[in-house]
């Protein structure tokens, strides 16, 4: 009975650490058009079991581009 147990956890443990989550990171720069720069950030999940990478999660943030001469 203590070795189903044990082996029930172990597995339950492998499962978990199976997926990992890093981010956010910077995956799309692009120009608005209007003198300034849209970024995209998202984070990224690794599945370890089957070798996949995801993204989700993402946000946008707009960065005015200005020139301090003027």
């Amino acid at each position: 009975m203590n070795v189903s147990k044990n082996i029930m956890v172990f597995g339950a443990v492998l499962l978990l650490a199976g997926c990992t989550t890093a981010g956010p990171y910077v995956t799309n720069i692009s120009s608005d058009g209007a003198n300034g720069l849209t970024i995209e950030k998202c984070k990224v999940e690794l599945n370890a079991f089957l070798g996949v990478i995801s993204t989700g999660d993402c946000s946008n943030s707009a960065l005015k581009l200005t020139n301090p001469n003027r």
